[in-house]
């Protein structure tokens, strides 16, 4: 089972980095989220799949603290996100309290559903937007 999660996570994660998200940055609609590099301080942009509520951005990591960006976060929680074209800045918080598959549920729909089928370790995040 847990070899299965491994090659899964790798051929998911492949695909991603190489195909989906260079094409996912390029739309203008795509939400992005941008991190520091925890070794390189350059800034590194992830396409994710979230919902904004107030002053508040949520999204659920399908790969948790196998993430990237969610390492990344762990090492300089300030972070950006764009919505509808619009950067904002804030401050990401992991919060592995939270019932991941019941935030899906609030989330769109479309990235919910690849996100639980991909997903081996669901993790919510809230980004506080500033301004």
């Amino acid at each position: 089972m847990a070899r299965s999660r491994e090659l899964k996570f790798r051929a998911v994660t492949s695909l991603q980095r190489h195909v989906v998200n260079p094409l996912a940055r390029r739309s203008k609609s795509q939400i992005l989220l941008e991190t520091t590099g925890r070794t390189s301080g350059l800034p590194r942009r992830t396409p994710v799949g979230g919902r904004r509520v107030g002053q508040e951005f949520w999204l659920v990591s399908e790969y948790g603290d196998k993430s990237q960006y969610i390492r990344n976060i762990r090492a300089d929680p300030r972070v950006r996100v764009r919505i509808e074209g619009r950067w904002y800045d804030g401050v990401a918080h992991p919060l592995p309290e939270d019932d991941a598959r019941a935030r899906l549920r609030t989330l769109p729909r479309y990235n919910s559903s690849v996100v639980r089928a991909v997903g081996t370790n669901l993790l919510s995040v809230r980004v506080d937007l500033a301004g």
